[in-house]
């Protein structure tokens, strides 16, 4: 790892109300919760709990600032996106604290918070910057005499709902493109890590975005996130969570007003390993590809095929750079692994090992808590797991890597198949042509070649089957926060 700069090992709280329209202000019902440390399982500071009153006023800031004639709406396209450079510029200055305030809140390693988090995050407000003024439309050669052309215009109020696993990162994924395209939005933050978000929400103030652009609720699904997905005023919803939710949120649109939804669901991504890899190379990257973030990644590696010839030495080897992982401390530069986010996620992944084990899968190290204070859960590795065992089926969304045998490619493709997913899925192999074949052939909506969490804001995002509907990211993520309007004018021919 490179030299960081030094993390703020007690960064202060300085953000705990609802932002909405431009100011700070206390939740309706004057209640608070709090939000936890992972790693001691202390309460880090309360933070204001918006619920249905609350989004109901952010609506309404929303939709006004979204007026015919408003400041927003009158803005230049040019302008909008030298707001969003601004805004990533303030990040950029504040890399290090807003680095280590995710690290408290979230418990991932300060290392990437810096390096992955911060980068990405920034990386993706400039690009959608840069589209703000080049999201145009076309000029169509219609029969007839027509001028005819069309005009992409923004959808109105976005709702928008984040999860906990990256907060600075899906809050730029959500906000960039709808902000590039001239939307406003209220945003529901994550109970579990409500902090990085309201910081940004101070510098979009401060980068003079206009009131009611942008507003910041912290609450529960429940409560503020159903209120948003069932609000006749929102006219279209994007969430990045679990697949239960996502179901929630499809139901509550089309009882409502038939919003826009963009769904970004869970997965269960493939890891396909041929013989002819470099064998630390194709151990390495797959123990990156599930571990990265705790094993707490929507498009983790957490099915992986190897061939069967080679399976035995990478199972061993694999066991032996588990074993090496080090977890504690996050601001520890040294350490790779911090906790799971809370009690609930330690719990369902502690209780999927079980089953692990139950199923005849073959324990090869980890399996425990580790330490006695924090959420945390030792590297485990499973091998001869059973295709329909639990653990080779569902999400566990922890640090449990599950490693299969396959015997020829189209095995290896029926099996990568078999899942109702299609987030991601990766290959592993010198062979260009196999890896071309396999790449084709996944049901998913990234493939990676000899690489695995390799993300570009150019790149778009999502997934197929119950792995959620639409894309994020590129130009095909301003789709999703964008309306094509058809106009065709008649012309005179009539000669002068």
């Amino acid at each position: 790892m490179s030299s960081l700069p030094p993390p703020v090992l007690k960064p202060e709280i300085r953000y705990t109300k609802l932002f909405i329209n431009n100011e700070w202000v206390d939740s309706v019902s004057g209640k608070t919760f709090s939000t936890i440390n992972p790693c001691t399982e202390e309460k880090i500071c309360d933070i204001q709990e918006g619920d249905k009153a609350d989004v109901d006023k952010a609506v309404v800031a929303a939709r006004k600032a979204f007026e015919l004639g408003s400041e927003w709406r009158r803005m230049d396209a040019s302008q909008r996106g030298l707001l969003m450079f601004r805004l990533a510029d303030l990040i950029e200055r504040d890399r290090v604290y807003l680095a280590s305030l995710e690290t408290l809140d979230n418990g991932k390693p300060y290392y990437m918070s810096y390096n992955a988090d911060l980068h990405l995050t920034i990386s993706c407000y400039r690009y959608y910057a840069g589209w703000a003024d080049k999201n145009h439309g076309k000029v169509v050669p219609m029969d007839g005499d027509f001028f005819a052309y069309t005009r992409h215009e923004p959808i109105g109020v976005c709702g928008q709902i984040i999860p906990w696993n990256f907060p600075l990162l899906m809050q730029a994924w959500k906000l960039a493109p709808a902000l590039a395209a001239g939307n406003t939005v209220v945003m529901k933050t994550a109970e579990q890590t409500p902090l990085t978000a309201l910081h940004i929400a101070a510098l979009i103030k401060e980068a003079g975005f206009p009131a009611g652009v942008v507003n910041i609720i912290s609450g529960y699904g429940p409560t503020a996130g159903a209120a948003i997905s069932e609000h006749m005023d929102v006219d279209k919803v994007g969430f990045t969570g679990s697949t239960e939710v996502g179901h929630l949120i499809m139901q509550a649109a089309g009882k409502s007003n038939l919003k826009r939804v963009t769904l970004e669901l869970g997965g269960k991504s493939p890891m396909i390993v041929l013989a002819d890899s470099d064998l630390d190379f194709a151990v390495e990257t797959c123990h990156f590809g599930l571990f990265f973030n705790m094993g707490q990644c929507c498009c983790a590696g957490s099915r992986i095929y190897v061939e069967e010839s080679v399976y035995d030495e990478f199972v061993k080897r694999s066991t032996e750079r588990a074993k090496k992982r080090t977890v504690g401390d996050p601001y520890d530069e040294s350490i790779e692994q911090g906790p799971q986010i809370d009690p609930e996620q330690f719990a369902r992944v502690t209780r999927m090992i079980e089953e692990g084990k139950q199923s005849g899968a073959k324990l090869m190290c980890g399996g425990k808590r580790w330490g006695t204070k924090g959420f945390y859960v030792e590297p485990t590795v499973f091998a001869d797991v059973p295709d329909d065992s639990s653990i080779g089926t569902e999400e566990i969304f922890g640090p449990v890597q599950q490693i299969m045998k396959f015997k020829t490619i189209d095995d290896a493709i029926k099996k990568a198949n078999t899942t109702k997913y299609g987030l991601a899925a990766a290959v592993i192999t010198k062979d260009l042509d196999r890896a071309l074949t396999i790449a084709n052939s996944v049901r998913a909506g990234t493939v990676w070649v000899n690489s695995h969490n390799t993300f570009s804001a150019a790149m778009p995002f999502g997934g197929y089957g119950m792995s959620g509907q639409g894309r994020e990211l590129g130009e095909y993520g301003l789709a999703n926060y964008t309306e094509v309007k058809t106009v065709m004018i008649k012309i005179s021919q009539k000669n002068s």
